[in-house]
């Protein structure tokens, strides 16, 4: 699995005055944010889930550089196939 976006944590309140929330120190929840058609999404996930998550992100991040240094190969390549045509025999 490949998971393009970012890791946050969401803190806040959950509004019941007796709640260790009231004095200061917010609930934490683990989330997943990313870009779907032009908009940002969250998704809140389970303990369980945050590792598997990482791990997906991490994939997709190593996928994107590979990816980036073929087509930074491929140019060039082009470039130097070009210039190669322009110089005088």
């Amino acid at each position: 699995m490949l998971l393009q976006g970012s890791l946050t944590t969401f803190r806040r309140r959950c509004g019941k005055p007796g709640c260790r929330c009231a004095e200061g120190d917010p609930h934490e929840s683990p989330a997943l944010r990313f870009t779907e058609d032009g908009r940002t999404k969250t998704l809140t996930l389970t303990a369980a889930e945050v590792a598997e998550v990482t791990a997906a992100l991490a994939r997709y991040e190593q996928a994107r550089a590979e990816l980036d240094a073929q087509a930074g190969a491929g140019l060039a390549r082009l470039r130097e196939s070009r210039a190669t045509r322009r110089s005088p025999r």
